[in-house]
This record gives structure tokens, sequence and C-alpha cells, in this order.
């Protein structure tokens, strides 16, 4: 991950290659393989799956007991985290609301990654952040303290704090979380819109289809499917995966395929 490659016009490959996670002597994740470079992939799959633990090897939150996470032409686990955070950004769901910072100041924290001390930004840092703040649509929240903030609100600010960090790989967990249905919208055409690689998870199957390039569906923590939208989002995998009864219909608005779905009391035709 040299300076090299993060000016180069093209986006950084990730490739995750067999990636397995033990956690309290349970396998939490068994032999996870994927890769992306320039789109956005989404991690799809119920509550336990492993969705985000697949996430965490990426980010070094935890380290895999087998397998590799490489971005570029390096393992992110045999860099320093400063020059792994040069590469990769996450916007994770965990993060702190109690804050003593203002926004601006929440946001200016993904500079460090670049190797200046808080308070000793310079103009290409201050741009950054404005640019990040413009982007995410927090430009007003600026002075406000984080910890005065609605859930929809921190989650842009996060965002905004990982694209002030300037990432090629950006990783994102459940983004949308909080954020009311215009904020959803405009918070994933905004990624979609990047010129980045991007993994991310969601819950919301019909945002998945709509703005992911590729799907990567996840049961009891190992791969069960792979492809695109159109691919993955069968009747047979919602089935067997979600345990719902749906079907796809072409999005009239987008053409994008869009789900339909029943609960169990209702029969579909």
């Amino acid at each position: 991950m040299t300076d090299a490659e993060r000016s180069a016009s093209d986006p950084v490959a990730l490739e995750i290659d067999g990636v397995t996670v033990d956690l309290a002597g349970h396998r939490i994740i068994q032999e996870v393989s994927l890769n992306a470079r320039g789109d956005i992939v989404g991690l799809i799959g119920p509550n336990g799956s492993g969705k985000s633990t697949v996430l965490r090897t990426v980010y070094r939150m935890l380290r895999p007991a087998a397998g590799n996470v490489r971005a570029g032409d390096r393992d992110v686990w045999t860099v320093t985290p400063r020059e792994a955070a040069r590469v990769i950004a996450a916007v994770v769901q965990d993060t702190p609301s109690d804050l003593d910072l203002t926004v601006a100041e929440c946001i200016a924290t993904g500079r460090v990654a670049h190797g200046r001390p808080l308070g000793r930004d310079n103009s290409e840092d201050s741009d950054a952040v404005e640019q990040a703040m413009a982007q995410t649509g927090v430009v007003d929240l600026a002075h406000r303290h984080v910890s005065t903030l609605s859930g929809g609100e921190r989650q842009r600010v996060q965002l905004a704090r990982a694209l002030a960090q300037q990432p090629r790989i950006l990783v994102l967990d459940e983004p949308t979380n909080h954020l009311d249905i215009r904020h959803q919208l405009d918070l994933m055409a905004l990624v979609r819109d990047l010129d980045v690689t991007i993994l991310t998870t969601l819950h919301d199957l019909n945002l998945a289809a709509a703005y992911c390039d590729r799907l990567v569906a996840l049961q009891h923590g190992a791969v069960v499917a792979t492809g695109t939208p159109d691919e993955v989002l069968t009747p047979a995998l919602l089935h067997d995966v979600f345990g719902i009864h749906a079907r796809g219909i072409t999005n009239p608005l987008t053409g994008r395929l869009h789900l339909l779905y029943a609960d169990a009391t209702e029969r579909t035709p």
C-alpha cells in the first residue's frame, strides 16, 4: 500500500482469501473469499451469519485464524495501522455517541492517518474535511458537539470522517442505520459515485439490489452465493437463507431489481 497506489487513478483492489475467524473457541466464519475493485460489493445474510465479522478482518479489528486480506499488493495485517488507514477507512455501527468533540473536530480525526496530529492541520487537511462535510450534508452541524446529534446525524458524520481520510477502500457496516428514507437514498447515491472500492453490509435487500454491483450471501459463516443482485436474490435463495417468500420485479423508476415480500401467513400466487 504505497503512495503510488493511493495516487493511481484505478481504485485499489480488495481481496479476501479463505478467511476463517474463531472467537471464544467457536468458528464464526469459515474460508470466506471475495474480491472487489472499484465496485460496490454487498454482504447480505441473516443476523449472526458473519457479515460484520468479515468486515472486522478488513479494517483490522479481528485477526483471521487462517486466510488473508489484501489491499493492493499488501496483506493488511503485515503493515502498520497507520499504513492501513491511509488506504482503508471504515464506518462501523458501534461508534461512541458521547464524544467531547465538535462535528468538525470529529471529522478531522480522519486526517491523523496522514501523519499530522489534531490541531496541526494544513490546507490539504482543511480542504479534505470541508469537502467531506459538503459531500455528506453536515456543514451546518460543524460546530455542534457529536453528543448532541441524532443517530442519523452521527451516521453521516462518521461517513464524513471516513471520507476525510481519503481512502481507496471504504468499508461500511450497515451505513443506512438510523437514517430516514431520504438520507438512506442520498447516502447510497453518494457512496455509489465515489471512485473507491466499497465493501458494505446491508440488511435492506432492496437497497442492496439497487446500489450494489455484486452481492455475497452468507449463511452460518460461509459463502452460499456470489453474483449480481439478479443472480443472488432468487426466490430459492431468499427462502433458504432468510426463510421468506419473495419475488423480484423490475423497478420501473430505476430499471433495477426490486423485491416483493409475503410473510408466512400469506400465500403467493
